[in-house]
């Protein structure tokens, strides 16, 4: 699903009001009826006081609309106008006026105005700014907001909770609604997606309001939101006749004395999402733990016992994953020069490879095109310098990618892969994958769906995609606390699965549906 900038929403507006020979009062009315449609299925009349705090613009229009369907329907409800300025769009006139032939008279708050008691059992519905907003709103909208808090009712709020911007971080926390539910109309904003962002909504959800097809799918954005829809098309299935030497030969390099682990899950991974053949490059002492515990692999070793001096090897993999567990020893790290100043094949960079890029940029002028960084956001730093804020480090990584011709993995709750001036935002995971090895785990993953064919930016993509799906099955059965890397590996291969698992059928509101009058 493709994320829309407030720019090309407002042209998809225009396109559709031309294309369909309709007013842009149309185009809000049905937004409304999604709205009321979207509510009224899930409150189902209940006797529950509905507060609509409406703003002056098209925002504030679709909440007076959206308060003159409950209306229609017997639902309680007061309607409060947020007086911030003297200017009124057309659409809110309009529809204000309609309010008015039906004998609601809205409450107009203003600077000194005394604001509405709420119970904390109501509904509010905020409509008060939506996508337009460009300044930090007036000191006593801000006690509004705070009152809005204050009483610890659900807060719905209309296409985007009110004081957020689309494209920068807001400069006071306390300027912004917090929502529990905000129903997006048509496409999602990469703000719910961004740390400093998506704190202001618990959870979103999107309203088709029918906006131009055409538009939308000719129109190229800067980022895409991955869910299974984007993956399928991506999957490649396996042919009858292919074998272990088809499928690939994945190669992790790492680990160091006391973190064998690391190349433990990462050379698993690898293996569960499809690599034909597995080989780990280790220190001596990580010999017989990993041929004990992962017969599957292959295992090399250093003539170190603790550490990795010298990376040489006599097999022809299809793509290495280095990185995992390494540790910064002064051989090591001289080896690791040594090695990405003369290796061609394709690369999954990670850990302790990454703060050694970190620290000799030159060597990023010699990794070959389109290898896969996966940082965690203290190595991202060391990697592509400080930023002010979430808006600014996608913008620097942007900017790192292209310079370096490599695919960035920004790892989060969100976790985005960067390439080519375009942005992949992930829907899997959960919080409790933000334990220790779960890294390992996706850079082998990213290593073994390379090893298959997959282009580097499916690979880290899909990865991710699988990587945060595996989580979410696991933590079905361990709860967030007990989740463990283990336990995500064990899971992949019901990721995979899950690709081609039908929906429960469960009963839906029919969003197109007008309400009856």
């Amino acid at each position: 699903m493709k994320i829309f900038s407030a720019k090309q929403i407002y042209e998809a507006d225009k396109a559709t009001i031309k294309k369909n020979n309709i007013s842009s009062d149309q185009l809000m009315e049905g937004a409304a009826v999604q709205l009321f449609n979207w509510l009224h299925y899930r409150i189902q009349g209940a006797p529950v006081k509905i507060h609509l705090f409406c703003g002056i613009g098209n925002n504030g229009g679709d909440g007076i609309a959206l308060a003159r369907h409950l209306q229609d329907h017997g639902y309680n409800i007061a309607v409060y106008v947020v007086n911030y300025s003297k200017k009124r769009s057309d659409d809110f006139l309009v529809n204000l006026d309609r309010l008015k032939d039906r004998k609601i008279w809205p409450e107009f708050l203003e600077e000194n105005s005394v604001l509405p008691e709420i119970g904390r059992d109501d509904i509010i519905v905020d409509a008060i700014f939506g996508i337009g907003l460009n300044r930090t709103p007036d000191a006593w909208v801000v006690h509004l907001f705070e009152h809005i808090q204050k009483s610890e009712a659900f807060v719905l709020s209309v296409d985007i909770p009110s004081g957020l911007f689309t494209d920068r971080v807001p400069e006071d926390e306390k300027a912004v609604v917090k929502a529990n539910h905000t129903l997006s109309f048509q496409v999602p904003k990469l703000v719910f997606f961004l740390p400093e962002t998506g704190i202001f909504t618990e959870q979103w959800e999107v309203l088709d309001i029918s906006l131009d097809p055409e538009y939308l799918t000719n129109t190229e954005t800067d980022y895409e939101l991955i869910g299974k829809n984007e993956m399928l098309p991506v999957y490649i299935p396996r042919e009858k006749f292919s074998h272990k030497g088809t499928h690939g030969h994945g190669l992790i390099i790492g680990g160091s004395y006391g973190k064998i682990g690391a190349v433990h899950l990462a050379s698993k991974a690898c293996l569960q999402s499809g690599s034909g053949l597995v080989t780990a490059y280790v220190p001596k002492c990580g010999y017989i733990p990993l041929q004990t515990n992962f017969p599957e692999a292959m295992v090399l070793t250093d003539v170190d016992e603790n550490h990795i001096t010298k990376i040489e090897f006599d097999i022809d993999p299809t793509v290495i994953g280095v990185g995992v567990g390494l540790g910064k020893d002064k051989a090591t790290v001289k080896a690791l020069e040594e090695f990405l100043g003369e290796n061609k094949k394709p690369l999954v960079i990670d850990a302790d490879a990454l703060n050694l890029l970190s620290e000799n940029k030159d060597l990023l002028e010699k990794i070959p095109a389109q290898s896969v960084l996966t940082p965690h956001p203290k190595e991202l730093e060391r990697l592509i310098g400080k930023w002010k804020d979430d808006f600014d480090k996608l913008d620097t990584a942007k900017k790192f990618s292209k310079q370096y011709d490599c695919i960035l993995v920004i790892k989060g709750s969100h976790t985005i892969t960067v390439y080519d001036n375009k942005g992949y935002v992930n829907t899997t995971g959960n919080p409790g994958m933000g334990t220790g090895g779960t890294g390992d785990v996706l850079t082998g993953m990213i290593t073994g769906l390379i090893a298959q064919g997959y282009n580097p930016l499916n690979a880290a993509v899909f990865g991710v995609y699988l990587h945060g799906r595996a989580g979410d099955i696991a933590v079905e059965k361990t709860g967030y606390q007990a989740l463990t890397a283990t336990d995500v590996v064990a899971n992949i291969g019901a990721a995979f699965i899950d690709l081609f698992a039908q929906p429960e059928n469960r009963p839906e509101a029919n969003e197109n549906e007008r309400p009856q009058e």
